[in-house]
């Protein structure tokens, strides 16, 4: 709906939309300080993830309990943070280890998804362990809960006028201008990347858990997930501008550093969706090892 609303716009004065016309700003003013919307997003995700959960795990089935929610809401937050700030720096900005205190310095952006994904994943170990739970089944449970998140924190990078699109032509209805991006129209990339890894991700990963039987099969959530991200993070790097750090790396190789690093999440997923649909659903008379 927003794009159409970019494009009727666009249409109507036959220039390319410019992102300071739009009025938007980074964040509230408190007076002592502002509350950014990068971290509402995170803030709202985590808690919309959070409430599904607990929705999630009372039906039928459930292989952890609220104790067990509740944990992961605490671990997986910190594993979100830590872990997507350290990613950031590791893939994208190694200068942050000359100085390391820049590393705290959360309010300046910076925060990788691959990142996150990893310590999400140590989060759920974690918990799982010192549960005595289902690892492949909790990531399912979870992983269907992170489109929230990521649809969340793409709008908040459009809002804040940050990780832009390639320059493309002004036929397309809804090229933008962006602050820093020079006076060439670009894609909107945040929105391609809100549309495919949150609405349309996250719209197929609920239809799988709430109007089949996916959650009965170990590992066809997280595998679906795993897979669905990747493509669609893969498809929008295409028009997506690399970070200006790297634009000689994405010459070099021919694929942007979100493109090389989304290729083993396709592997992983593609090996989790198999084993899932191999393997007989739980409940069904033989034992599915999870």
């Amino acid at each position: 709906m927003l794009l159409s609303i970019l494009a009727s716009a666009a249409s109507a004065v036959r220039q390319p939309l410019h992102w300071a016309d739009l009025g938007l700003r980074p964040g509230i003013d408190l007076g002592v300080f502002t509350l950014r919307y990068y971290s509402l997003a995170y803030l709202a995700g985590i808690i919309l993830g959070y409430w599904h959960l607990s929705r999630m795990i009372r039906q039928p089935g459930a292989p952890l309990a609220q104790r067990h929610a509740d944990d992961l809401f605490f671990w997986c937050t910190i594993g979100i943070i830590v872990g997507g700030r350290l990613g950031y720096a590791i893939f994208y900005g190694p200068q942050l280890f000359v100085h390391p205190l820049d590393l705290l310095k959360l309010w300046e952006g910076g925060m990788s998804f691959h990142g996150g994904a990893i310590g999400v994943v140590l989060a759920i170990v974690w918990v799982t362990r010192s549960g005595g739970i289902s690892f492949l089944r909790c990531c399912d449970y979870v992983a269907t809960c992170v489109p929230f998140g990521l649809f969340f924190g793409r709008i908040a990078n459009f809002i804040n006028g940050e990780l832009w699109g390639r320059v493309t032509t002004s036929d397309v209805p809804w090229a933008m201008i962006f602050p820093g991006g020079g006076d060439l129209p670009r894609h909107p990339s945040e929105l391609y990347e809100a549309g495919l890894e949150g609405l349309l991700l996250g719209t197929v990963l609920l239809g799988l858990f709430w109007k089949t039987r996916a959650r009965w099969r170990p590992g066809l959530l997280v595998g679906s997930f795993t897979l669905g991200y990747a493509l669609a993070r893969f498809t929008v790097e295409f028009f997506r501008e690399p970070d200006s750090q790297l634009e000689d790396f994405a010459a070099r190789t021919g694929l942007s550093m979100g493109q090389w690093l989304t290729i083993p999440m396709m592997l992983v997923g593609l090996v989790l969706l198999v084993r899932a649909l191999r393997r007989p659903a739980l409940g069904s008379g033989t034992p599915a090892a999870a």
